[in-house]
């Protein structure tokens, strides 16, 4: 593996991999020194409650809970910035704030933590953004997120109330915003030379068109 590879490598795993670490140590110095960090989550429409959107990703309730949000992050994380490449940084950001604000608007008063809103996020924008770009390598990433992801679609309903099924919602939600945004941003789908000539013969015949209509216009004015 040569220095280009091992760049494009570690540009594509630096963030999901230092995001898992963090929840890692996070909980590390939870357990460590007996401390709770839960008040650092989201507390809906409570002004305090605002730095959960900063924090509550990176706390979590147990070990189970951890893993259960490590391995998406991981796979879904370098998913995008595998075929996003250059805005991935910037729609991660996006990401992870518009579906922390959105459960601080819409969720139950209770502390809210975990990383679960920014999977759904990640899982809905690779889906949608897949679906709307017409890009048959990003519909193959998207039939990829539904297989294994899903069945997450139901953890959006409020079937749970253990669960933060608006943290859920609101990381969908989010997913389809930014995908609609990005739409003409980033992998552009490859086009087929058919589809280069067509384009070419219409824009031939527009210029015919344009110079027939001037060449009318002048004889009437004759």
């Amino acid at each position: 593996m040569n220095k280009v590879e091992i760049t494009k490598l570690l540009r594509i795993c630096i963030i999901p991999v230092l995001f898992v670490l963090i929840i890692f140590f996070v909980k590390i110095i939870e357990v460590q020194f007996n401390l709770s960090f839960i008040n650092y989550g989201v507390y809906p429409q409570k002004i305090n409650g605002l730095k959960g959107v900063f924090f509550s990703p990176f706390i979590h309730k147990d070990l189970t809970h951890l893993l259960n949000n490590s391995y998406p992050m991981l796979i879904l994380g370098v998913l995008l910035f595998s075929v996003y490449k250059k805005i991935a940084s910037e729609i991660f950001i996006w990401l992870f704030f518009i579906s922390g604000f959105w459960l601080w608007i819409i969720g139950r008063p209770l502390f809210h933590i975990g990383a679960s809103g920014i999977i759904y996020a990640l899982a809905s924008f690779l889906f949608i953004s897949g679906i709307i770009r017409k890009n048959p390598r990003l519909a193959a990433i998207s039939m990829i997120v539904i297989f294994l992801y899903g069945s997450m679609i139901w953890g959006v309903l409020p079937t749970n109330d253990t669960v933060s099924w608006e943290g859920h919602l609101s990381g969908f939600m989010a997913g389809i915003l930014v995908a609609v945004f990005y739409k003409n941003k980033g992998p552009k789908r490859k086009k087929y030379q058919w589809e280069i000539d067509e384009e070419l013969e219409e824009e031939r015949l527009n210029q015919e068109s344009i110079k027939i209509n001037y060449i009318i216009k002048k004889n009437k004015e004759i």
